[in-house]
């Protein structure tokens, strides 16, 4: 969703996750390796976290027996480390667990089955940071319960963070990268002027832009229910699930917006956001010092509610914020 216009920039991109990539470069930069260093970067991402993928490397760890240590990769362990960590932080608001629940609903490789919603909506569903000890040493983790991981709350944010690595190692130092709804910038472009990202309105088909961001050296990760969804009745479903029911979320924010220096705790931390809902959500947020916009539905409205660097949108109709790289 960049905004910012420019005639020097090298425009990038490639399949990822069941979307795609792309890397926006404002940059004197030749470098002819550019599009398969990026493109091997996200595939490594989708080989080791893919619940797509039977051999991933998540869908071993999925598949082991409990009290078997399996040796991980370093990114996969890193994005588990970090999505236990997050869990703790919430609550249990963002939750690894879940796969079982995602797949029955139709947003894995399966279509939707209700025996399978069902079952998932039944069962006695251990958290993540319960069952999964990871021994950081030895780069392996092993479950006390059966696990069906899923990191599709994070892994693409993860994913930006890659590309954005990848990036400065080849010596981009102005660029905005993205997957899908998450967006990181290195930089400003080349003339000092911040990255324009704009934040879309929810069900909106005309204007599309609720708010405009000015990033510099900042990540952006937006989780909402109108682009990946299932209809029930007249119920709206998002793909974002709830932990405590083992289901999409039930009248849940129309979008959750959050700003952070990494990309993936981003992502992460707006699904965490979605989760806990319109009231408990903002409170946590602005007891946290996190910088999110949650965008609710009211009556054939868009209500924004916002903290931080967004705190304007609860009384104010300004349109672009400016967070800078603080």
């Amino acid at each position: 969703m960049p905004k910012t216009p420019t005639d020097r920039a090298l425009a990038l991109g490639g399949p990822t996750m069941g979307t795609r990539w792309s890397v926006l470069i404002d940059d004197l930069v030749t470098n002819p390796t550019l599009q398969s260093r990026f493109q091997a970067a996200v595939d490594e991402v989708d080989a080791q976290m893919s619940t797509w993928k039977p051999d991933s490397d998540l869908m071993r760890l999925n598949a082991a027996p409990p009290d078997v240590w399996v040796p991980l990769p370093d990114r996969l362990f890193t994005v588990l480390e970090a999505g236990l960590a997050i869990s703790r932080q919430t609550g249990g608001a963002f939750e690894m667990n879940m796969g079982d629940a995602v797949r029955a609903w139709g947003f894995g490789p399966d279509p939707i089955d209700l025996q399978a919603i069902r079952a998932a909506s039944a069962a006695l569903r251990v958290p993540a940071s319960v069952a999964l000890q990871l021994d950081q040493a030895n780069g392996r983790a092993r479950k006390s319960a059966p696990l069906a991981l899923d990191l599709s709350g994070i892994a693409k944010g993860y994913g930006v963070d890659r590309l954005v690595e990848t990036a400065r190692y080849l010596g981009v130092a102005h660029a905005l990268c993205t997957i899908d709804g998450e967006v990181r910038a290195i930089g400003p472009l080349r003339d000092g002027r911040p990255w324009a990202v704009g934040i879309e309105t929810p069900d909106d088909s005309t204007s599309g832009q609720h708010s405009l961001l000015e990033l510099k050296d900042m990540a952006v990760a937006t989780s909402g229910d109108y682009r990946h969804f299932v209809t029930v009745g007249t119920a709206r479903l998002s793909h974002t699930m709830d932990p405590r029911r083992g289901a999409p979320l039930v009248a849940a924010p129309a979008s959750v917006t959050v700003l952070s220096r990494s990309c993936m705790l981003a992502d992460a931390m707006a699904t965490a956001l979605m989760v806990m809902g319109d009231k408990k959500g903002p409170d946590f947020a602005a007891d946290h010092a996190i910088s999110a916009l949650f965008l609710l539905r009211s009556s054939g409205e868009t209500i924004a509610v916002g903290t931080g660097a967004f705190a304007w949108a609860s009384d104010s109709a300004r349109q672009v914020v400016s967070p800078g790289s603080t």
